[in-house]
């Protein structure tokens, strides 16, 4: 009597299961369906190549080109792995190979308080706090006569990575210490064992056999930089023209969408879902290269 009730528990659990990754992967589909169903007629009645590579937005005209959001999202998530990718991964080594259980103890409700904290509230912090000081910055001195800076915003690309660095930070410090923990402690061990120091045992015996999780970790933290939108409204300038530099204005994908879809009508609103299907297909990509990048053409 037991068995046949244990089976029928693992029967509906399996059901349940089943269900819960059927309605996942339906999630999924639907969202393809509708973004690609609506944008791409949209992108052929425009013109392909007048839709990606067109430089100007002007939805009063009939003109709609996002070759300048296409790039601000490229500039600004570049911008942000290249500050939070380092500063994620380094932190998460320091927590899982160097830092006591007492840091750990603080440092580790402190990240998971970072991932908590709501985007809007990223946003108000880059308003209030970075914008004036990158204008500031950009005023000083140095800036004008050693690096030649000329002119520039606090609202720009350099304040939206800085800013979604901070926001990816969380994601990539707990997947690559997560990683890095579940590396067995015989690769740690037998690197000493063959002479090395703690810091190389830890760089070249433990970092490389978690190479995959810290590669997953780097692709959740790409997929939170280029889908974040509130935060970069907040802090970017918004500009439609081309990225004029490092501290210039410019609008992202996301930015373009959530500003102007309120009062989209007609074309006017395909086009903003035909920039949804660009920047879905863009991720597809960042998955696809990482795919490979983790483990060759059978992961992809």
């Amino acid at each position: 009597m037991k068995t046949k009730t244990a089976k029928t528990r693992e029967w509906v659990m399996q059901g349940v299961f089943t269900g819960c990754a059927c309605i996942s992967i339906l999630a999924v589909a639907l969202i393809c369906i509708f973004l690609f169903a609506n944008g791409l007629p949209t992108i052929f009645e425009i013109g392909p190549l007048k839709f990606l590579l067109g430089t100007t937005w002007k939805p009063g005209n009939d003109i709609y080109g996002i070759l300048p959001m296409i790039l601000g999202s490229i500039y600004v998530t570049a911008g942000a792995i290249i500050v939070g990718v380092p500063i994620g991964l380094l932190t998460a080594i320091y927590m899982s190979k160097f830092a006591s259980p007492a840091v750990n103890r603080v440092m580790l409700p402190a990240v998971q308080l970072l991932a908590g904290i709501p985007s809007v509230v990223y946003g108000f912090f880059g308003m209030i706090v970075l914008v004036p000081a990158v204008q500031a910055m950009v005023k000083s001195d140095f800036f004008k006569h050693v690096l030649g800076v000329k002119s520039g915003k606090g609202m720009s690309l350099f304040t939206a990575a800085v800013l979604l660095g901070i926001m990816i930070l969380p994601t990539i410090i707990t997947v690559s210490k997560t990683s890095l923990d579940a590396v067995p402690s015989s690769y740690y061990e037998g690197s000493l064992a063959l002479g090395a120091t703690h810091e190389r045992s830890v760089f070249f015996a433990v970092l490389p056999a978690a190479k995959s999780g810290v590669l997953s970790a780097v692709i959740l933290g790409i997929g939170r930089a280029i889908g974040e939108t509130m935060a970069v409204v907040m802090v970017a300038g918004n500009q439609t023209w081309m990225p004029k530099g490092l501290f210039q204005g410019l609008r992202t994908m996301t930015s373009n969408i959530v500003i102007e879809m309120g009062y989209a009508a007609d074309l006017h609103r395909e086009a903003l879902i035909a920039t949804g299907v660009v920047l879905f297909v863009f991720i597809l990509l960042i998955n696809l290269c990482f795919s490979i990048v983790k483990g060759g053409s059978k992961n992809a």
